[in-house]
């Protein structure tokens, strides 16, 4: 097991990792940016670097800056917690040129599955089922765009294959549209992800987003740990996740879940990872995966009693997964809202200082959130504070836990979005389960301030 281990992230997975090193009786390094001087990790931290100045790509982007922190410490291995670097093949590359063991997995299965065309080509041959679309990405010549996307059937959805967070997508409902919107696209692409490679595929109506949480270790054990519906989300950013998904035949999510499990044998990935689908008419279509820990991570952890951040780190040791799929229950049910330090209703950020921060108990309550009283939230990074998840035997008794901490939760002297969520717990649509992916956006629509 490791001595030492670097945190290269910052904000409530930052204190996450920290806590789950402690458990291990490992040290952890906390790198800041000198806007997070004063944050609570930091203030815990037995060893804490000053990586440069606010903007990210000055400090938590800074490959060299974040390796030397590691380097003058002595830690063994680098974890990136998600978003940052924590999906860049070229870092842990890096980190593993330099001599530490990168917390995740190895930068060929960061690269494979990266690359959403390379991604799809991999789920195909491993037998997950994926959205009908192109074959690679998409030719220059406009016929043969045209034929693809006659073939796929309109509505299709044009998505940049290095694209990621719901950008460097375009929907087209006509052909008459078809050649510019690729255009559009590939110019985009170019531009945000230094790639302007397109594939097209079919644009679904009304789906789910449903997501496979998986582990797996360096001896070719692979589990996966039930699954996630996050479908309440806004310009594909998730606001609420809950597991298991209501409303899905556990059959089907066994079935899916043991191609996802022969996916990650096959392409050789170790750590733990999300298969993100599409759910429509009984049917799975793959559309991504995230090689890194999820921000949603914790309502699996709440059913399944597993570790997800702990396991990442003895897997990365080289000890093999401590349980077997056999020995995995998924246990009632769990429901997390993020929240976020912007207007609940138009989105705007809202950075400042906290005055007042009061955070919910009782049982089966869990926040997870690097915040307190007098906290300056800077404007440099993303919006989220904290989360609030929710844990019951039942989805009724998971929501009424989560109401009543919702409405426990104090946070003052700046905006956030807890009354947006108070307001979605008691949604009849919501209550009732299965809600898609637009039913947020439609809601805010009808419910205007």
């Amino acid at each position: 097991m490791f001595k030492k281990i670097l945190v290269a992230n910052r904000g409530e997975i930052a204190l996450r990792i920290q806590r789950a090193c402690r458990e291990l009786g490992i040290r952890a390094v906390m790198v800041y940016s000198e806007a997070d001087r004063e944050a609570k990790y930091v203030k815990l931290a037995e060893e804490a670097v000053c990586i440069g100045p606010a903007p990210s790509a000055l400090s938590y982007l800074n490959m060299p800056a974040i390796i030397s922190a590691a380097e003058v410490t002595d830690a063994e291995a680098i974890h990136p917690g998600y978003g940052f670097l924590s999906e860049n093949a070229d870092f842990a590359e890096r980190v593993e040129k330099s001599g530490f063991q990168f917390i995740g997995p190895t930068p060929e299965s960061i690269r494979i599955m990266g690359d959403k065309v390379s991604a799809k080509q991999a789920m195909i041959k491993a037998g997950v089922p994926c959205v009908p679309g192109s074959e690679g990405a998409l030719p220059d010549d406009p016929i043969a765009m045209k034929r693809i996307a006659r073939a796929v059937g309109y509505p299709v959805i044009i998505k940049a294959a290095g694209g990621g967070g719901g950008r460097g997508m375009r929907v087209v409902h006509t052909e008459a549209a078809l050649v510019n919107a690729v255009q559009l696209t590939k110019a985009e692409a170019g531009a945000a992800f230094n790639n302007p490679a397109v594939y097209l595929e079919k644009f679904l109506q009304n789906p789910r987003h449903i997501e496979i949480q998986v582990l797996a270790d360096k001896h070719r054990n692979a589990v996966y740990l039930g699954e996630r519906d996050c479908s309440m989300q806004r310009r594909h950013q998730k606001v609420i996740e809950e597991a298991p998904a209501p409303g899905i035949l556990r059959k089907n999510i066994e079935r899916v879940g043991e191609r996802c499990v022969a996916a990650c044998k096959k392409i050789g990935y170790r750590g733990a990872g999300t298969f993100e689908f599409l759910y429509e008419n009984g049917e799975f279509y793959f559309i991504e995966m995230n090689t890194r820990v999820q921000v949603e991570h914790p309502v699996t952890e709440m059913v399944t009693g597993i570790d997800i951040v702990k396991t990442q780190i003895m897997v990365a040791a080289g000890e093999k997964l401590p349980f077997t799929q056999r020995q995995i229950e998924l246990r009632g049910h769990a429901i997390e809202c993020r929240i976020n330090a912007e207007d609940p209703y138009n989105f705007m950020p809202s950075p400042g200082r906290i005055t007042t921060w009061h955070a919910p108990g009782g049982p089966g309550v869990r926040v997870d959130s690097h915040v307190y009283n007098n906290y300056f939230v800077p404007p440099n990074y993303d919006s989220m504070i904290g989360k609030i998840i929710a844990h019951g035997d039942t989805r009724e008794q998971a929501l009424a836990r989560m109401r009543t901490a919702l409405a426990e939760m104090v946070v003052e002297g700046i905006k956030c979005n807890i009354p947006l969520h108070r307001e979605l717990v008691v949604d009849a649509k919501f209550m009732a389960g299965g809600t898609n992916i637009h039913y947020l956006e439609e809601w805010l629509g009808h419910h205007k301030r």
